[in-house]
């Protein structure tokens, strides 16, 4: 009986790269992806002699983590993975900064972070009926601070030509 793998697709977006780095990332993910890959580099305007850069891929579910995995570790390095739900499995968001180290979360179809059932019993717990404890964990849960870190470096993306994806079928 032969498996089929689930076909998953997402996005690899290099908010903040040093030029040196730009052709190890290259490396790194397209050896993750088992195929050579090119980005298409800017100028990261909210990082002087820094560099920016999305990726389109496909793969296998679960690629967004090998993916993510492939690049965290090296310094100055600001980026996103995300990969869509498929049919079979959980979509999700990998966030990396320099200061607070990587993140993970769960996604949905519309691509809003799930916070599952068990991360919600622990931040009660751990919250103890103080609700400034509570919105603290719950913060840490959604990647708050992840996401107030990269968004001057999203935002430096606004005038990046807009790449339309159709899903077909």
């Amino acid at each position: 009986m032969a498996t089929t793998s689930t076909l998953a697709r997402g996005v690899i977006y290099i908010h903040s790269a040093p030029r040196a780095l730009c052709p190890h990332l290259e490396w790194a993910v397209g050896r993750a992806l088992g195929r050579a890959v090119s980005f298409d580099w800017a100028d990261q305007p909210v990082l002087a002699g820094s560099r920016r850069a999305e990726f389109y891929w496909e793969g296998p579910a679960g690629t967004g983590a090998a993916l993510a995995t492939a690049i965290r570790g090296w310094e100055h390095l600001r980026f996103e993975v995300s990969e869509d739900p498929t049919p079979r499995s959980d979509g999700g968001r990998w966030m990396h900064t320099p200061d607070l180290g990587i993140h993970f979360a769960q996604t949905d179809t519309a691509g809003n972070v799930v916070i599952g059932e068990d991360r919600i019993r622990y931040a009660l717990e751990i919250a103890a009926g103080d609700a400034f404890d509570l919105q603290r964990e719950l913060q840490v849960a959604l990647g708050s601070a992840w996401d107030e870190e990269l968004e001057p470096f999203r935002h430096a993306s606004d005038d990046a030509p807009v790449v339309w994806l159709h899903k077909v079928g």
